[in-house]
């Protein structure tokens, strides 16, 4: 996915969040995970991503 898809996909799953936490976990989730890949990050001396974070 291209910098713009991401952020588009991004904004399109904000716009989806209720404000029940056990109800966005999910949609949370997402997010998290696509802004990770925007940003290119993972957490310090893990190979896999979100093992060290638990997400």
């Amino acid at each position: 996915m291209t910098h713009q898809e991401l952020e588009n996909e991004i904004k399109t799953l904000e716009g989806q969040l209720t404000g029940d936490m056990f109800q966005d976990m999910d949609i949370r989730d997402k997010i998290h995970n696509l802004k990770m890949t925007r940003d290119g990050v993972k957490p310090a001396d893990q190979v896999i991503e979100c093992v060290g974070c638990g997400s």
